[in-house]
């Protein structure tokens, strides 16, 4: 954060307008990349691609990047740029939550299943109330699901990097202690950014701990799953189902085990299109832009220790 006596000088890359008005909204002034650049909004692209625009403006002091998990960034080295850096996380937690419960009704209404059916079938499914659902995460997607969850009168149980109360959560603990109540979830979230320490944490031992009737629904990073795990477990009757709109790898291969099964809906990482994000994001930028030229703090902030 900074206060000058000028309006922030800011380089919007790409196409895109409705930031760019977002930007002086917020009171910035726009500007080609360059020495001038003090702010540089980041439209997208690979990673690796933002690394030479870094490079082209000497005098950058803050980056604003367009998506809320910031693996990507942390792969190609971004960070090793010392300006302060602020995604989006948060911003888009309303669709995501949206999504995520409604990966989660469908497995457990066995949606899929009835969609691909020619015949009458069997009636079967689970309600989704009183039930306990385990949210790996504790940032604006759970905290928005959480208030989605409430009229369904489910106990709740969040794990996240501090154990202090969440608000909304019956239980709050970290990713050890979440271990210890595998056994008593029947739906497993995910909305939480990909770490090194959580890449692979919803592994075979985790499914297993799960009662055979839980679901998984994932709306973080396909990463987060271990994929060849989840097919197995799924194969085995360990689990009920699965909601995906990430998967690991992404896009999924044509072909792949989890595509075909009635227990398994997959989505094009669908909880937050272009659309949905594109004015989402401009309030973000407007609001990071009016707070920089205030000397407040920005929203959104990257803790690069952390890796998101």
């Amino acid at each position: 954060m900074t206060s000058s006596t000028h309006p922030p000088r800011v380089t919007v890359t790409g196409d895109a307008p409705a930031w760019c008005d977002a930007v002086v909204r917020g009171g910035g002034e726009l500007t080609e990349l360059g020495p001038d650049t003090e702010v540089l909004v980041w439209h997208g692209g690979p990673a690796t691609e933002l690394v030479p625009v870094l490079a082209a403006a000497p005098n950058l002091r803050w980056v604003q990047l367009p998506s809320a998990g910031v693996e990507a960034y942390v792969a190609a080295g971004v960070f090793e740029r010392e300006v302060e850096f602020t995604s989006a996380k948060g911003a888009f937690a309303e669709p995501v939550a949206e999504h995520a419960l409604l990966l989660t009704l469908a497995a457990l209404r066995q949606v899929t299943r009835r969609a691909r059916a020619t015949s009458w079938g069997t009636p079967a499914g689970i309600s989704l109330y009183g039930l306990t659902v385990g949210i790996l995460g504790g940032g604006g997607i759970t905290t928005e699901l959480l208030r989605l969850l409430a009229p369904f009168g489910v106990r709740t149980i969040v794990a996240r990097r501090s154990t202090s109360p969440l608000e909304g959560a019956d239980v709050t603990t970290d990713l050890d202690g979440f271990r210890a109540h595998l056994g008593e979830i029947d739906v497993l979230v995910g909305a939480i950014a990909l770490t090194d320490e959580t890449r692979g944490w919803v592994s075979a031992e985790v499914l297993a701990a799960l009662p055979s009737t839980a679901v998984v629904a994932n709306v973080a990073r396909g990463g987060l799953i271990d994929t060849d795990a989840l097919v197995a477990a799924l194969d085995a009757g360990e689990i009920a189902g699965a909601g995906l709109d990430v998967t690991d790898p992404e896009p999924l291969p044509d072909g792949h085990p989890l595509w075909g099964r009635d227990d398994v809906l997959v989505t094009p990482h669908t909880a937050d299109t272009p659309e949905m994000v594109e004015a989402m994001m401009a309030r973000r930028i407007e609001h990071n832009v009016r707070a920089w030229a205030a000397g407040e703090p920005l929203t959104g902030g990257v803790d690069r220790q952390a890796g998101y």
